[in-house]
């Protein structure tokens, strides 16, 4: 049961361009012409973050088919795990777990899913990058959250009592400091368990990652401590689907996957940006990509020139690939405030989403009861 005072509700910001005050750049969303269509086929709804514009973004469809575009402000906002009714995700120095107040077939102001802030884990600025759960950890009460610890280069768990719990480090780095050693960023959750991990590099030195950019990334075998692939470009967003793992050679441009027996990356598609956050469902994947910023952590990539070969320029959004045709098929373009994205999940079943924040007093007013 839900009380709130629906008199009170914010006003309305479900457009496709939406603007803030005068002191903040406007944003532009632009989809593609059967993006929308997609969505209403799928029976599917999209959430991304932006640590860049500190964004949480809901994408669904109003009523009439048109596009709904909703955002909360979360300071750098960057993992995101969806399972079942929960929504987590990490900001600067916390956990949060959402869960959506709306039982199946209810309705509050033409949204079907409302996520409400929960629980937050306090964590310090660990840089958190992906985070998901394993099947165990099913019980909301004493639920154990598996993060990427990127400062500590470590896969870690939440904390009653601390920061952080440090569940695991790749066996080239020879001690747990607040180093970023080799930028620890993907984590591949397969049959239930953490599995696979992503790092740009195999550096034992503080950030001396940023020297190996180019081709030193790597993915690394939770279980038996391999490396089970090397030289890759600044990999990112592992994923294992339909029995493949597939991940983001975020330095080249390509989405692909791993032949796991021959340890060779195989591309499917190049994407027009720099890549993060990556999510499927049915015969699809959905792509984040970013603007890469004009600094030496992003230039000087293969992606670089790749582009100029194409005579393309970077973009900001989220591209759809078909995984039977590997083409591009619907594409989502944000222009203005937003450049960057880092994550993307699939709410499947959810036509139109939103969440409460805590800009307004509007939580002061979602109450449950259960």
């Amino acid at each position: 049961m839900t009380l709130l005072d629906s008199s009170r509700t914010p006003s309305d910001r479900h457009s496709v361009s939406a603007s803030g005050n005068a002191a903040v750049p406007s944003l532009e969303i632009n989809a593609s012409r059967q993006f929308t269509p997609w969505l209403f086929e799928q029976n599917l709804s999209l959430a991304f973050t932006t640590y860049q514009a500190g964004k949480l973004f809901f994408i669904g469809l109003q009523p009439s088919g048109k596009l709904s575009v909703f955002e909360r402000t979360f300071e750098r906002c960057m993992g995101l795990y969806a399972c079942g009714s929960s929504l987590y995700m990490s900001s600067l120095y916390q956990l949060w777990r959402f869960e959506n107040t709306l039982q199946p077939g209810q309705v509050h102001n033409n949204y079907d899913a409302v996520y409400l802030p929960q629980v937050s884990y306090v964590t310090g600025d660990l840089d958190i990058h992906d985070i998901a759960l394993s099947n165990s950890q099913i019980n909301k009460d004493s639920e154990n959250l598996i993060f990427v610890n990127t400062l500590f280069s470590c896969l870690a768990r939440v904390s009653p009592t601390h920061s952080f719990v440090p569940l695991w480090q790749p066996p080239f780095i020879s001690k747990l400091a607040a180093e970023d050693r080799c930028h620890l960023n993907g984590l591949a959750i397969r049959d239930g368990q953490p599995r696979y991990v992503t790092a740009v590099s195999q550096s034992d030195v503080a950030e001396g990652w940023r020297d190996r950019r180019v081709d030193g990334g790597c993915v690394i075998d939770f279980e038996s401590n391999e490396v089970v692939i090397r030289g890759l470009s600044m990999p990112h967003s592992p994923r294992w689907y339909q029995g493949k793992l597939w991940l983001l050679n975020s330095g080249t441009g390509d989405f692909g996957y791993l032949d796991l027996e021959r340890g060779s990356f195989e591309p499917v598609a190049f994407c027009p940006g720099y890549m993060r956050g990556l999510a499927f469902h049915g015969d699809f994947a959905v792509v984040g990509i970013s603007q890469p910023r004009h600094n030496k952590t992003f230039s000087g990539l293969p992606l670089d020139e790749r582009l100029q070969q194409k005579n393309a320029e970077p973009r900001c959004g989220l591209l759809v690939i078909d995984l039977r045709s590997r083409d591009i098929v619907h594409s989502l373009r944000m222009e203005g405030a937003v450049l960057e994205l880092y994550d993307v999940v699939a709410l499947a079943g959810v036509r139109r989403p939103m969440a409460i924040g805590f800009k307004s007093d509007e939580i002061r007013r979602m109450v449950t009861m259960g």
